[in-house]
């Protein structure tokens, strides 16, 4: 059950201010995993590269992510809270100015693994932070601008994108980080407490080597897989290898004293529900956001930068939503707003199953809209029913967790959503191309209602909020 108190773990009298520079770093982090996307051809173009070798500056970034984030919760023991973000901001910005500067491919691939680095430290931290200096009665606030922060920055990435695209070259999609990570490591320096104790655990190497081998095959195999389809051996060889190293990590963790990893904290069921929702949750937005952008384009036939502007309002209620999300947690516990936002969300995909070659933009942005109000409305209470299940020892652990197999499962969502999308476009290639790439949009969309449906099932198993 979850209880309630009124004082924070860590006291700290400007708890916002204290949070601001991790919130800065995670914005403009889960921003950069997004905004590459619709800059991808004027990078082909510009440094004279494949479209598979593109790929990577999307796939690297969120393969370093995938690397860092399994030992962030090792890290909080062996270095205190400042001495992460400050090394984690100043990171992100000298890897915005290698990529802003960089002139061929390989230095800009650089730059985006370094940002990676700081993205994987910075994004656990500020769930971290958030359970340790808010008040259990202000903490479904706190996690629901988290949740903001989450979901917002991907949102609204193509659109800001798209603006810098249509007057500017590529390398200011990075000099636009500068300014605000400059601002959060001013504000990390000044307002930012330290939480938590440094123990500086002995450190397992089987298992360092086990999470590293393990998570990176995985994401690899993943990613490798929306290009190569499943089939593909060098995809098979690399998800063989992540499952066998996988398995005999996570036996590892269980045995050990000291886990770089605590997986204990599963048997926490509220933690193992919330969890679980999260992750479905997290699902639906990326495999949605995937196929949406794209049947725009090839679907409607409209220009790249309506199709910002077409997404524009959905991302601005996501960040509404999100928000409020938080406060209807703090009065009424996961339950209530986790069931409405799966069932608000379901209406939305299936309006977008229903979509054709003649779609109107605005029906097209009413079930986007209603998509963006019943995940964010899900997200941030299940998140803090989850996180709220651990003591303050285990929160580290729990937001590691969490953050991890979000990069894992929004790769997996998105590569089946990917070969679904192949699937159905190739059924009859007798059609007009627009109609045989709608009907593989649908494919995709029809996972996304299926990830929707799991999810309300499972959202039967919260338990109510102790009053």
């Amino acid at each position: 059950m979850e209880t309630t108190s009124k004082q924070a773990r860590v006291p700290v009298k400007r708890p916002m201010l204290a949070m601001l520079g991790v919130l800065v770093g995670a914005f403009v982090g889960m921003f950069s995993e997004t905004s590459l996307n619709i800059a991808l051809p004027q990078l082909i173009y510009a440094l004279n590269i494949s479209t598979a070798s593109a790929q990577w500056l999307v796939t690297g970034y969120m393969l370093v992510i995938g690397i860092v984030l399994p030992f962030s919760s090792l890290l909080t023991k062996w270095f205190s809270t400042r001495q992460l973000v400050i090394f984690g901001l100043s990171d992100f910005l000298l890897g915005a100015i290698i990529s802003a500067l960089a002139p061929n491919f390989a230095l800009l691939l650089v730059g985006r693994m370094v940002q990676g680095i700081a993205t994987g430290i910075i994004l656990p931290l500020m769930f971290t932070l958030a359970m340790q200096i808010f008040s259990p009665n202000k903490l479904g606030a706190a996690m629901g601008i988290c949740a903001l922060v989450i979901m917002f920055a991907p949102a609204v990435g193509p659109t800001l994108t798209g603006l810098i695209l249509a007057k500017l070259s590529w390398n200011w999609i990075f000099w636009s980080f500068v300014p605000f990570l400059v601002i959060a490591l001013l504000a990390a320096i000044r307002y930012l407490p330290n939480v938590g104790q440094i123990t500086r655990p002995k450190l397992d190497f089987p298992s360092l080597f086990g999470s590293i081998i393990g998570f990176s095959t995985l994401v690899m195999g993943v990613s490798f897989a929306s290009e190569f389809g499943f089939g593909s051996l060098i995809v098979l060889a690399l998800l063989v290898i992540a499952i066998i190293t996988l398995f005999f990590y996570t036996k590892r963790q269980l045995t050990l004293t000291e886990p770089i990893l605590n997986l204990r904290i599963f048997k926490l069921r509220d933690f193992s529900v919330g969890a679980s929702l999260v992750m479905i949750d997290f699902a639906i937005i990326l495999s949605a956001m995937y196929l949406l952008p794209q049947y725009i384009q090839n679907g409607l036939l409209l220009p790249v930068a309506l199709t910002g502007i077409i997404m524009l309002p959905g991302g601005i209620v996501n960040a509404i939503i999100s928000a409020i999300a938080g406060r209807l947690y703090d009065k009424n516990g996961a339950t209530t707003p986790v069931q409405i936002g799966f069932t608000l969300a379901l209406i939305g995909a299936v309006m977008l199953a229903f979509t054709s070659t003649t779609s109107s933009i605005g029906y097209v942005i009413l079930a986007h809209v209603i998509l963006m109000i019943g995940c964010p409305l899900a997200m941030s209470p299940a998140q803090t029913h989850a996180l709220n299940a651990l003591n303050g020892a285990q929160a580290a652990d729990g937001s590691t967790i969490m953050n991890t197999l979000q990069q894992i499962v929004g790769a997996v969502a998105t590569a089946l959503a990917t070969l679904l999308l192949t699937f159905g476009e190739s059924i009859d290639p007798s059609r007009k191309a627009a109609t045989a790439f709608t009907t593989g949009v649908h494919y995709g969309i029809y996972f996304t209602i299926a990830l929707i449906i799991l999810g309300l099932i499972i959202s039967l198993g919260l338990r109510k909020k102790e009053k």
